[in-house]
Formats: structure tokens, sequence, C-alpha cells
């Protein structure tokens, strides 16, 4: 029986070559799809959830309550996993953590620069990154060690053994003695690091983490095997009491913990709670795969049913034959599982060649997964539920005909059949049009962090980072950089604007309520600060070389001043770490982080002979390439140990927002793609409702209806349905829309053209793929249509 239902689809598949082709490369299209985006998704959420301790796991995030206002974030005071250890018994182990990106080691002839963190002894204890060389409790135990990956072992040493007690040497001022080789991470992990060194060595070098009113550093804490994480959290939500008296109802801040494992996926606030973050994107995508594979198993019914008229006289005879319904389902699902296979093979294969392109699209490497007995289950689950879902309203349809009337002619088919095979159209045009508003609306907001005014001219400005001999010659190099072409200013920063999270509550001003500690943002200028980054003072001045009392003075921005509350600012005194001075200007508020966060309070104080920081420099439009030649020589002459290394202002401010782009990238192939199947259905309904309108075609020519006339006719539904479609399409887009646009507190507003424009792109497309059939119907000479009568 089953050879026979096999001969039996494979004769249909034959007979019907154009049908048979659309349902598999249909189905194949959205398999691809879905299980491209189950990959993806199974990525993300393995991103954090490599260790083998994560259940005991977490960071620490501050909450803090002021006026009112609820702010909250992954900083925390320098000192503070110290403290947790000792005075917390649930806590079995604590470190701090801290960046450092792209700093310059030395060993022999050799110079490399390197992305890395300063971490606490306890760090290879928590967690579970494999150790080439050392131990895991020793590795950095010592000030003066450090842990370095394989990469980096086998680019200074030759190889992990023979980097182990070998010395480096960090920014050509200190000596790090090689104490563990860590295997190099594996992809998926979030934390990248090439090298680890000791916290207490970065408290020595940095005095302001030693006062707990400063926030920058990330807390990590494993908790005991039996501890109890409620607990724990209890006894540590108000742990910073203890450490800032200043706390009142009016001012305070709490500890939380969250879950290592949650970290990348869930890290966005609103009024100091996590509301979401990368994981709404796992969310997003996970239902577009649903809605695509819908689109194309929706085709199948209608594609399937267009067909039936052709097959009414075989299921007559094989009824009349003797043959039940059930065994006719059975053959029908039969032949959809078929299909459905045979997409499933077609997606394996383009599975396979368009991964490395759909890895560099999101960035990621992921690899096919021959491995995964996990994978495969799903492949064969999702394989029948497709194949039963494309294939159960056709088998019911077919095999509930009359043999009696299909044997006498076409059947007739009720009206509910009609309206339920186009609500499937409609369905399917909902979610291609929901995607299209979508795309369109991802690519303004993306557009407009792009193009937003942030407060600064981030064109033609470029980082230069303030290392070695150059932090000490910086005055020789800012007096030769100016001397040289295409150089319009130069001035120095502790941190790349683009970025500031260095905060204190160290601030008191004059008239401030001593029972509130409010957090500023802060950061250490040179001259020419304000003029380099184009920004608008508002009151005052720079800080300038021309007035002895600016080596102390400040500069705050507008969200500051709402803060302080001085009418006429400007003179006005202020303490930053008990430097006490006035406010020299103020400055109009811009946009130091991503637009995901709102502006802060910022403080800018001199730092023109700081250790460290980034240099800043404003070139001439279109005198670039002649400005960073001119840099480099200057920086080998000034700083020969260290290489010349530079990046541009715009390209650091776009990498905040790459998981956004590759956001709307994705939503413009996979709005494509939803369009293009749900085409496919639109055109297997024209089809079908040709086959149906045969003779009436026929008649009505035959009266003197014009070719316009009945192409009208023809095509006039799907307007119809389309429209309907927008119309339902709009109220669920502006919805989703809305709850993706929560994570930017700068957002683009709604515009009212994106949902007209939507919904005439797709009966734009929908009436390109159905004029051919309503053309061509529409052509047909009457005898041809009449002949059957």
């Amino acid at each position: 029986m089953l050879m026979h239902h096999l001969k039996i689809a494979w004769r249909n598949g034959k007979k019907n070559k154009t049908f048979s082709l659309i349902n598999i490369i249909g189905l194949a299209l959205g398999i691809t799809c879905s299980l491209l985006i189950l990959l993806w998704v199974q990525d993300e959420r393995s991103i954090g959830n490599e260790q083998l301790n994560g259940n005991r796991l977490y960071i620490l995030y501050e909450r803090q309550y002021i006026d009112q206002k609820v702010d909250a974030g992954y900083y925390s005071p320098g000192l503070l996993a110290f403290e947790l250890k000792k005075k917390i018994p649930e806590v079995e182990c604590a470190v701090g953590y801290m960046r450092s990106y792209q700093t310059t080691f030395e060993a022999g002839n050799k110079t490399f620069k390197q992305d890395g963190a300063w971490t606490g002894a306890d760090y290879f204890s928590m967690f579970s990154y494999h150790l080439l060389q050392g131990n895991r409790a020793t590795a950095l135990s010592t000030p003066s060690g450090i842990a370095i990956s394989n990469k980096m072992a086998i680019q200074f040493f030759g190889g992990a053994s023979a980097a182990m007690g070998k010395t480096i040497r960090y920014k050509n001022h200190r000596d790090f003695i090689v104490s563990a080789v860590f295997a190099d991470l594996p992809a998926h992990v979030f934390q990248k690091f090439d090298f680890l060194m000791n916290w207490s060595a970065l408290i020595s070098e940095y005095g302001w983490l030693n006062d707990w009113v400063n926030n920058s550093p990330q807390t990590y804490i494993m908790l005991r095997a039996k501890a109890n994480p409620e607990l724990t959290g209890k006894k540590i939500l108000h742990f910073l009491d203890a450490y800032n008296k200043s706390q009142t109802a009016n001012f305070r801040i709490e500890l939380h913990m969250q879950k290592f494992g949650d970290i990348y996926l869930h890290t966005n606030f609103v009024n100091g709670i996590i509301t979401g973050g990368r994981i709404q994107y796992v969310w997003l995508f996970s239902g577009v795969a649903l809605f695509i594979l819908l689109i194309a198993c929706i085709n199948f019914m209608n594609l399937t049913t267009a067909r039936s008229a052709r097959r009414t006289k075989e299921i007559g005879i094989r009824k009349v034959s003797g043959a039940f319904r059930s065994s006719l389902i059975r053959q029908f699902l039969g032949e959809a599982l078929g299909i459905t296979m045979l997409s499933v093979i077609m997606s394996l294969l383009l599975i396979y060649l368009l991964l490395p392109g759909f890895n560099q699209i999101t960035g990621k490497q992921i690899n096919f997964p021959y491995s995964s007995i996990r994978f495969w289950l799903f492949l064969f689950a999702l394989t029948m539920v497709t194949g039963l879902i494309s294939g159960s309203y056709p088998a019911l349809f077919l095999s509930s005909f009359n043999p009696v009337h299909v044997l006498k002619g076409p059947p007739k088919f009720s009206r509910d059949n009609v309206i339920f095979r186009r609500g499937l159209v409609v369905f399917q045009f909902t979610l291609s049009i929901v995607l299209i508003i979508g795309t369109i609306y991802i690519s303004k907001q993306i557009d407009y962090v792009q193009h937003i005014n942030l407060g600064y001219d981030r064109e033609n400005l470029l980082y230069i980072p303030l290392e070695g001999d150059l932090s000490r010659q910086y005055e020789l190099f800012k007096q030769q950089a100016l001397q040289g072409p295409g150089i319009k200013s130069v001035s120095r920063a502790s941190d790349e604007p683009t970025y500031l999270s260095n905060g204190t509550g160290s601030v008191v001003w004059e008239g401030k309520d001593p029972n509130t500690d409010p957090q500023f943002t802060t950061i250490s200028s040179g001259y020419d600060f304000v003029q380099t980054l184009n920004l608008h003072l508002l009151l005052g001045r720079d800080l300038s070389r021309d007035f002895a009392s600016d080596s102390s003075g400040y500069l705050v921005n507008e969200e500051a001043l709402r803060i302080l509350k001085y009418k006429d600012p400007i003179g006005k005194p202020l303490s930053l770490w008990d430097v006490h001075s006035v406010i020299v200007g103020v400055l109009k508020d811009f946009h130091f982080s991503s637009l995901h966060d709102p502006i802060k309070p910022l403080i800018v104080h001199l730092g023109e002979s700081d250790q460290g920081g980034t240099i800043l420099v404003r070139v001439k439009p279109g005198m670039s390439k002649e400005a960073v030649t001119n840099l480099e020589k200057i920086c080998k002459t000034l700083n020969p140990q260290f290489p010349f290394t530079y990046s541009f202002s715009d390209q650091a401010y776009q990498s905040l927002y790459k998981s956004e782009e590759i956001v709307s990238r994705l939503s413009n192939y996979f709005a494509s793609l939803a369009i293009f199947i749900s085409c496919i259905g639109l055109l297997g309904l024209a089809i079908f409702t040709a086959e149906q309108r045969t003779r009436e075609i026929g008649i009505r020519k035959v009266l003197g209806a014009s070719v316009v006339s009945l192409f009208t006719l023809l095509s006039g539904e799907y307007i119809l349905l389309v429209l309907l479609a927008l119309l339902i399409a709009c109220p669920i887009a502006w919805w989703c829309m809305d709850i993706w646009a929560r994570d930017f507190a700068y957002r683009v507003n709604v515009q009212w053209w994106i949902f007209p424009a939507a919904g005439m792109g797709a009966l734009c497309i929908a009436l390109i793929t159905v004029s051919f059939q309503a053309i061509k119907t529409a052509m047909v000479k009457p005898v041809t249509s009449l002949r059957s009568e």
C-alpha cells in the first residue's frame, strides 16, 4: 500500500511539475529560514551559559534612588568584592572586573596590542576556562602575576610552556610575570580577553578605586554550593549602607544579583528593573521563524487546493472502488510529508551554502551541527509537524468529495471553503506587511541614531591612545601635530567621548542636600577640549591656560546643572573628590554613551598632565590621509616602543549599534523572503480562482467583456485581500515597533507614511504576482473556455 501511495504521489508530481516545484521551493525556503534562525537563537542562548559553576555565578548591579528617580547599572565600587567575601558567609568567591582595551605589551623585541581585563585572584576558581599552564588557585594571587591566552603566549614566547615564568612589560612602565596560560576562549563567550591582571595591582595604580563613592568596575560573586540565592540577595541588598553613610530616604543605593548566564541577553534597565536586552531579538526572530514557516505551510495548502480540481475524478474512482476516507487522508498526508522531506533535504543544502554568509552578516561563528543529536531530533520533529500542518487541510478537503458529484463534473466549493482559503492569504500578507513595516521602522531608527546631532562633531575626529612616552611628551606631540598638515585642533581626555562610564557621588556644591549623593559621570580633559570636540558652550568658557585657577576648574553639562540648581552657575563653588574650585563653563548636553541611555550629569575637570587616556585630534575635512601619515611619524619618533594605532570617532560610535545594524539587515532579508513566499501562495490562489471561473470568463467574453474588465474582475479581490491585511497589520506592527523602540531613550517617531508605504509595496508586489495569470486567463479564446460545454 505504501509503495502504491508513493507511486501515485510521484506520478502527480511529474504531471504537475510547476506546482510540485513551487511547493518544494516554498517549503524549503521557509524551513531554511527557520533553521538558520534556530541556530542563531541557540548560539545567543548559549553565550554566558558555558560555565560549570553557572548556577552559582552572579553579577551585582546597583540600583540608585535619587529624588524619586531610579537609575541602575552594572557598576560598583572597586573594593566591593573584597568586602563581600569577608562579610557575607554565603559568598565563596568574589572578584572585581574592569576591561583594558588595546593594551601594549612588550617581551624581547616583540610588541603587540591586546584586549584584556583586571580581575581578582578568585577568577579561575569561579570561571571554568581551561588552563594549559599554571594553577587555578594561584594564577592571579600576586600583584605581579598575569595570565595570558595561548595565542598571546605563542605571539610573544612561542608557546604556552615557554611563556611560564617569563617577564612581559605592560605599557613600557611595569613588568609582570606570566603565572598562567589559558586556552583561547571560544567564540560564543561574551567576556573576551587575551590577558588577565591582578586586581590589587589595578587598585595600586588607580587610587580612586579605593573610594566607596566611585563606581566603574563590575563585581562577580560565586555562592557556596548550598547557599540560598534569595537569602543571599536580601543580605547584599543594603550592604553598601555601612560604607556610604549619606544614604537617606531621598538617596539610597541597593545591590542586586543577576545570574551570570542571563547577563548577555538581559541587560536593559527601566526604572531600575531589568526589562529586556538582546532577549528581545531572540523573541523577535523566533517569532519571525515561526511566521515564515507558517506562510510556507499556507502556500502548500493553497497550491494543493488549487490542484484539487484535477484530482476529483481520481478521488471519485478510488471512493467508488471502496477506498475509505481515512485511507485517502493517509495518502494525502503521506504526499505532504514526502514533499516536506524533499524540502528539508533542499534546505539542508541551502543552509550549508548560506551559513558562511549568514555568519558574516550576524558576526557569528556558527558551525553546522553535524554531531548534535538534539538538532537532528528537532529537524525530524520539524519535518513531521510541517508535513502534518501543511497537508492537513488539503487531506481533509480532498477526501471529503462526494464520488457521485465529482464524477459528474468539477466540485462546487462552499462559501466557507472559499473564505478559509482567502483568510489564509490575508494571514500571510498580514505577517508580511508587519515585517515590512517593522523593517522600515528599524531602518529609520538606525538611520536616526547614526545621523542624530550628538552635541559634538564626530566627523573628522580621531582617537590615539595616550601611552608610554607619549603620555609624558604630550605637549611636544601637540605642538608638532598642530604644525603638520591637516590638523585643526588637538586635546586629550581620560576616556574616549563615545562612551564614558566612570561615576562618582563625591561631589559637593553650595546648597546641596547633605542627605543625597547623586552620581555624576566624570572625565578629565586637556586644554582645547571644547574646541576639539566642537561642543557648544551655553555659558562661560573652556578650560584655558590663560587662567591659573582653571587647573582645578570645572565644566558641567545641562543635566548636571539641573541637579546643582545654580541659577547663575559661572563662578559658583563646586568640589569634586575634595578638590575645591568653581564652575567656569556650562556645556550644552551631548551624548557620551549609547542612545539607549538618557544623558547623565557630567563634570569635566582638567587633566592636562594625567597619565594615560586618549588624544583627541580634529582633522581638517578631506585631509585625513595626510594627517594620519604625519601623526604616525610623530608617534614613532616620540614613542618608538609602542605601535601607532588610531580610530575614528564615527566608527567607534557606530560600533555601539552593531546589534541593531545586524537586526536591520536580517529584517530586510526576512521581510523580502516572507513577501516572496506569500506571493507564491497568492499565485496559487490566482490559479485556483482561474480554474474555477474559466467558463464564467468564456461567457463574459462572448457577451462582449474586454480584457481590461476581466483583468479587473480577476485581480480586484486580491486588492481587497491585501487592503484587509494592511488594516489588520497596522496596529500589530505599531505595537511591535513600540516594544522594540523602548530600549532607546531617544527614538524616531512612528511616521504615518510608513503604513501606506508598506501596504502599497505589498499591493504592487501582489498585483505583479497575479497579473500574469489574470491576463493569461482573460485572453483565452471563448471557444477554448466553453469547449467542455
